[in-house]
């Protein structure tokens, strides 16, 4: 059999970094959400790009599946190994490589992570800004295209990678972007890969750009009577150009689930949590035109935080809301939406997904990061009941094309998995088809990710 080679190819140069064993391929083959475990045939940790190289190069000869494999923490089943094969565990691969402040850019290895990048980077006085919540890996980020808490300023995943190292189905190695802030120099095929989700290449190095640490940073949780109060807040704080950095919305379940989770006290009711960074004067005139917006639309509480472990507190609240939903109904398998529509559009479509779900009869706290016109719905769902899993496919499915119908996207920030595979020519058409091209033409025996992302062949 062609997996037995490849293992025996492998374990002759890689040793004990190749797995056949049960605990490992079930690691690296379930889901956070809803899908069903798929396992690997091995698990591989490589070091060094040209193990990649070799590895590829060895798989792509036998036909073998390689599925890359980061924190795990992805939600639409994009490590899951739908056609067996190879699960390529990127953890080792974890170096930051270099650091240049004058150009504020680092160089790291894909199996760093979002937090752990902050770390190293803490004495420069640089800060990586994306924060998808989960301490997910960057090359995943990158993989997915992630974005996050901060993209309100900050931008996603796509605004901060300037290059990558990337190795292609055939095991050859490419070199995409520069240093340099801009190029007009052929196809962007650095933006071809970011989210791409491994279909297309493995990454193995990535170039960042880095900004400075703000000056003067404030946080602050604003509660409001109803959801359609807070929504409106948002959506007039953005079009006035108010710079705030984060800007979060928590609906009544969800602030029920994280005062049981985190032991606080919110008031059982939709919660906007926001954060300025800027200089002090900046950042105390925009939490003031902050909270007189707020108030006008009837918020009844502003509670402000500017030292450093009061704002972490509030945000390890808001990091930790999925665990704390899942509180909700324990036990239960969650499915996770995740639609983004125009900012003039957000209020209507929260509203009709709110009313959607309370019809349904399913638990489904709605949360998101709202200042770009992102929200998630977290629908919960009893472990093996066939009914609840057909009503929630219904509702994620009604979510999706609404946001198409308002002009918005099937996904803001997760990315399409296989779990949005079904949604895609709703929104793509004729160019799902262009990506399927692209696909076939850098993965000709279709061994990359398999399943994901691009339409499945016949």
């Amino acid at each position: 059999m062609s997996i037995n080679t490849v293992y025996a190819e492998l374990t002759s140069f890689l040793g004990d970094r190749v797995s056949r064993s049960k605990s490992d391929l079930e690691q690296h083959g379930g889901s956070e959400t809803h899908f069903a475990a798929t396992l690997p045939e091995l698990v591989v940790w490589p070091e060094t790009t040209e193990e990649v190289s070799r590895i590829l190069s060895l798989c792509h000869s036998f036909d073998v599946a390689v599925t890359a494999f980061g924190a795990g923490t992805s939600l639409e089943g994009h490590t899951l190994p739908l056609r067996g094969g190879v699960s390529l565990d990127m953890t080792r691969m974890s170096a930051l490589v270099s650091v240049d402040p004058g150009d504020m850019i680092a160089v790291v290895e894909p199996g760093l992570t979002r937090e752990a990048l902050n770390e190293e980077l803490r004495a420069t006085g640089l800060f990586f800004p994306v924060d998808p919540g989960a301490n997910a890996s960057i090359g995943g980020m990158a993989s997915t295209r992630a974005s996050g808490t901060t993209t309100v300023r900050y931008g996603s995943m796509r605004d901060h990678v300037l290059g990558l190292t990337v190795v292609l189905a055939d095991g050859r190695i490419i070199t995409t972007g520069s240093r340099a802030a801009k190029s007009a120099s052929g196809y962007d095929l650095t933006a071809l890969m970011l989210g791409a989700e491994g279909t297309l290449g493995i990454i193995t190095q990535l170039t960042l750009r880095l900004h400075g640490t703000p000056e003067a940073i404030s946080a602050g949780v604003c509660a409001f009577p109803d959801l359609t109060s807070a929504v409106a807040t948002v959506q007039q704080v953005i079009q006035m150009g108010i710079p705030v950095s984060r800007i979060e919305f928590l609906d009544e379940d969800s602030t029920r689930a994280i005062n049981a989770y985190s032991g606080v006290a919110l008031p059982i009711c939709p919660h906007l949590l926001v954060e300025f960074h800027g200089t002090s004067g900046m950042v105390s005139e925009a939490a003031e035109e902050f909270g007189q917006i707020a108030e006008d639309f009837g918020a009844t509480s502003f509670e402000s935080a500017t030292k450093t472990e009061d704002r972490n507190r509030l945000w390890k609240i808001r990091h930790s809301a999925f665990y704390a939903v899942l509180g909700l109904r324990p036990a239960a398998r969650s499915m996770v939406t995740d639609i983004c529509v125009p900012i003039s559009k957000l209020a209507q479509a929260v509203e009709e997904t709110r009313a959607d779900i309370a019809a349904s009869g399913l638990i489904g706290p709605i949360l998101g990061h709202v200042g770009d016109g992102n929200f998630h719905a977290i629908l919960l769902l009893e472990d093996g009941n066939a009914e609840e899993m057909a009503i929630a496919k219904s509702l994620a499915e009604k979510m999706s094309k609404r946001a198409l119908a308002l002009g918005g996207t099937i996904t803001g920030e997760h990315g399409v998995g296989m779990g949005k595979l079904g949604l895609m020519d709703a929104e793509h058409g004729a160019a799902w088809d262009v990506m399927g091209d692209i696909k076939r033409a850098l993965d000709p025996k279709g061994i990359l990710n398999p399943g994901k992302l691009v339409r499945p062949s016949n």
